[in-house]
């Protein structure tokens, strides 16, 4: 048997670390056995999927060093490699399944699932759909159909006994089917959700093994069911461990950078970053904390991935970058890595029209763009206070431009303006004392460029993560002040 595995991300926001760490143990796992990996984006959310997030996906993934067999940029015979060109496809299996009794339509409507749920939750039952169109005889369904209600198709699930599965690191697991949901297969709009795309994909795809986060274990039942209703082999699972923040709670932006774009904008080395994310949760035979992908694929056996939470730290990552620079880089080599990070024509021509109007001297360069290549920015809490505003205003212009900057999908001067003065109308306050704590986030400082302009060059992650940054000095939003900034948020419409 030919292994074959892939990675199928979602082209809905920044390309994310924890997507390189999967990519990064299918790739390897199926080239140490001569196998293939392949990548396909999984696009069927149509209302948050962009051709710009699947470019910096793939873009970000091959910057760390990872390449793929087949894929959406380098073709193969399975294609197509993006779910929302294979509608028709999942369309057809979805009619097969109504045909041979293992899915239904559901013409459920929205409030009624929406008032079903609140009773569950009321009556603390277990949540999920309650089966009320599993049975609708043929007469009612044309009829419905005959009207153009919308629909939805639902897997059959068994109501009694267990689904038994074998997993590659963890053994034999058995969960209840009375904990697996009746599963939408096929949205109203005609795309798939991820269940019935996946299976489906990864069949006709002739994937071998399913390397994935832990987090879909509890979706296993409903892929196993799927693979058994169509009468074909199902692959093998493997669940890693997900990646943790020091804390040891789920990697998340709210307590560490996730983006691959923010470590490559913050001079991060690839190379670097690669090793640090094949320590996740594996160790080479000899225990070594730097090797190269070449040395992981001689000597890589899954077995040896641990199920214990890896961490996440930057400070490590950062450790091992400097190893890097230090040993692995000579320098005539470090000059053309910083050229190529940072010193590029490309960054100087985009400053260069907002500098010059500042430059008396050609070393006034190095003052006026110094906080665009640099990391998190030498500020204080004292220096966003300076700006005058009470505490409680000053984390609310910080964190809902945060909220609003992060819904942006291009990364525009103009759409950053559109975002921030959005915010700053609905706070009844005027763009000059608005912006002003802003100033001191992205630049260090109140007399930078236009912070539209800064944040449009320093790219969306960096943005991002200095105002986080800014919001963590002035003692960061506890659980009971983020509820009732998300509620304050929400009414600004």
């Amino acid at each position: 048997m030919t292994i074959r595995t892939r990675i199928a991300p979602s082209p809905t926001g920044d390309p994310h670390v924890g997507t390189a760490y999967v990519a990064l143990f299918n790739m390897v796992f199926a080239r140490s056995q001569g196998g293939q990996f392949l990548l396909r984006i999984e696009d069927t959310d149509q209302t948050r999927s962009t051709p710009e997030s699947e470019q910096a996906i793939l873009d970000a993934l091959s910057w760390i060093g990872l390449d793929w067999d087949e894929g959406p940029n380098v073709g193969g015979d399975k294609g197509p490699y993006r779910q929302s060109e294979r509608s028709d496809i999942y369309r057809k299996y979805a009619e097969e399944l109504i045909e041979k009794g293992y899915a239904f339509r559901c013409f459920c409507t929205p409030q009624r699932l929406d008032e079903l749920r609140a009773t569950q939750m009321q009556e603390k039952q277990p949540l999920g759909y309650d089966g009320h169109c599993e049975n609708l005889s043929e007469e009612e369904i044309a009829k419905r159909l005959g009207n153009n209600e919308p629909y939805v198709v639902r897997m059959k699930v068994p109501r009694e006994g267990q689904c038994t599965f074998n997993d590659m690191l963890r053994g034999e697991i058995s969960i209840d089917w009375a904990q697996i949901d009746m599963q939408i297969l096929l949205k109203a709009d005609g795309m798939p959700t991820y269940h019935l795309a996946n299976v489906v994909d990864d069949h006709l795809m002739q994937i071998s093994h399913v390397i994935r986060g832990e987090e879909w274990i509890n979706s296993a039942p409903k892929h196993i069911l799927l693979y058994q209703y169509f009468g074909w082999d199902i692959p093998v699972f493997c669940h890693l461990p997900l990646l943790r923040n020091v804390d040891k709670s789920k990697l998340s932006k709210r307590k560490n950078p996730t983006s691959i774009l923010y470590y490559q904008r913050m001079g991060y080395l690839p190379e670097a970053l690669l090793n640090y994310l094949g320590r996740m949760g594996w160790s080479m035979p000899d225990e070594r904390e730097k090797f190269t992908l070449d040395d992981m694929l001689k000597e890589f056996d899954i077995q040896r991935v641990s199920l214990g939470g890896p961490i996440f730290d930057v400070e490590k990552l950062s450790w091992l970058n400097g190893m890097w620079i230090r040993e692995e880089l000579t320098d005539e080599q470090l000059a053309d890595r910083l050229q190529q990070w940072a010193l590029n024509r490309d960054t100087l021509m985009a400053f260069l029209p907002f500098a010059k109007q500042r430059m008396e001297t050609l070393s006034d360069i190095a003052p006026l763009g110094s906080y665009l290549v640099s990391g998190m920015l030498p500020i204080s809490e004292e220096d966003l206070r300076s700006t005058g505003m009470e505490d409680d205003q000053l984390m609310e212009v910080l964190q809902f431009s945060l909220w609003r900057l992060e819904s942006i999908q291009q990364w525009q001067r103009d759409n950053i303006f559109d975002a921030l003065k959005s915010i700053a109308d609905a706070m009844d306050i005027k763009m000059k004392p608005f912006l002003a704590p802003l100033f001191i986030a992205i630049a260090g400082s109140s007399s930078s460029i236009s912070v539209m302009d800064s944040m449009a060059l320093l790219g969306a992650d960096m943005s991002r993560a200095r105002l986080r940054h800014a919001i963590d000095l002035l003692g960061g939003v506890g659980k009971k002040k983020l509820k009732k900034m998300e509620k304050a948020y929400q009414q600004l419409g």
